[in-house]
């Protein structure tokens, strides 16, 4: 009896298990499909994202270019991408190059300067630096007159062409530095010291430039150059004395102006007077002709009266002329011509004090 029962007690068993595993693969068979559609919308989700991500916005200041696998898309302009939105593949299949067209980069040549830290750049300050010429590190420029000066120039320009700026050079921005170190020293080499440091500096600039210009035109960098500045000084070690220079030449400048100053001055005054002797000579002139002009023609009136009868004109212009003064006249003398035709003579006495009076009045 036990051993029967024992059989049947594992032929129940039997028949338990399969129910229980059959259970359990449903549920894993569950449970894995619920991972698989989670992972299906994940993945979804995520390949959605990965599209969205290849949106990207080009400003008004730039123009873009997609590389894909190394490569513009597209040939010549139809390659650059104008301001907006536009979409590519995500990296790495495509990569974006940004292009800026109107903003204004700039290089600087130091080839001709001393050397100087980073803090003293940032302060102005070089006095930290040593004031003799050190060729391992320091720069400078040869002058047409074989004289030593420190130079330094700053080229601004903007991008022509995007396409071969970019991608027709290593690294354009050092060929544009390249163009302007040549031009600074190729510059120096035809000007003398002083014209560098005082006497033709604004000349001196915009010849670097158009060099610098000319070299980049013709490395076809695909650039324009806005604008050149240079700053350049003498060497350390002669500061002092170039600016003992420079005031001896402000002194000589400031005295050349005066007697400039009181040249034109004088030569205007001496003009205004010339000016004013003419004038009033050319008046006097004008005067007396006229006046002489006008007694010609009197004269030219009168000469027929005159030849008429001379004596009878003589006393009547006579009486013309003397009737006005002695019209208040108290006392009038005449004297009457002599019969031997000599002249007459009047003699008067005169006092120098009333007769019968004295100082005292009496």
């Amino acid at each position: 009896m036990n051993g029967h029962e024992h059989h049947d007690h594992d032929h129940d068993h039997e028949h338990d298990a399969p129910e229980t595993l059959d259970a359990g693969s449903q549920a894993l068979a569950e449970a894995l499909g619920s991972s698989f559609t989670i992972v299906k919308i994940v993945m979804i989700l995520m390949f959605i994202a990965f599209l969205c991500s290849g949106f990207f916005q080009v400003g008004p200041q730039e123009k873009a270019v997609i590389l894909r696998f190394g490569k513009p898309v597209g040939q010549g302009e139809k390659a650059l991408l104008t301001a907006g939105l536009h979409w590519a593949l995500p990296y790495p299949i495509d990569e974006i190059v940004r292009i800026p067209i109107t903003q204004i980069q700039t290089v600087r040549s130091d080839n001709g300067w001393f050397y100087e830290t980073p803090e003293q750049e940032l302060s102005g300050d070089d006095s930290g630096a040593g004031m003799t010429l050190n060729p391992a590190i320091d720069g400078f420029l040869l002058t047409s007159d074989t004289n030593i000066i420190h130079a330094r120039a700053t080229l601004a320009y903007h991008v022509a062409d995007p396409l071969r700026f970019t991608f027709d050079f290593s690294d354009a921005s050092n060929a544009v530095r390249n163009a302007l170190d040549n031009a600074l020293l190729y510059t120096a080499a035809k000007f003398s010291a002083d014209d560098v440091l005082i006497n033709a500096r604004g000349q001196f600039q915009d010849s670097v430039q158009e060099r610098a210009a000319a070299l980049v035109e013709e490395e076809n960098l695909g650039i324009v150059v806005d604008y050149c500045t240079v700053d350049s000084i003498p060497p350390r070690s002669l500061t002092d004395i170039f600016n003992q220079v420079t005031i001896a030449r402000e002194k000589r400048s400031q005295a050349l102006n005066d007697a400039y100053s009181y040249a034109n001055q004088t030569t205007n005054a001496a003009i205004a007077s010339a000016a004013g002797i003419v004038n009033q000579a050319q008046s006097a002139e004008f005067n007396y002709v006229t006046n002489l002009i006008a007694s010609a023609h009197q004269f030219e009136d009168i000469l027929p009266y005159y030849k008429q009868d001379p004596s009878l004109y003589v006393q009547q212009t006579f009486v013309q002329m003397i009737g006005p003064a002695l019209t208040n006249v108290e006392d009038k003398w005449y004297l009457p011509q002599r019969a031997d035709g000599k002249k007459r003579e009047l003699r008067l006495m005169l006092n120098r004090e009333p007769p019968g009076t004295n100082s005292f009045g009496f």
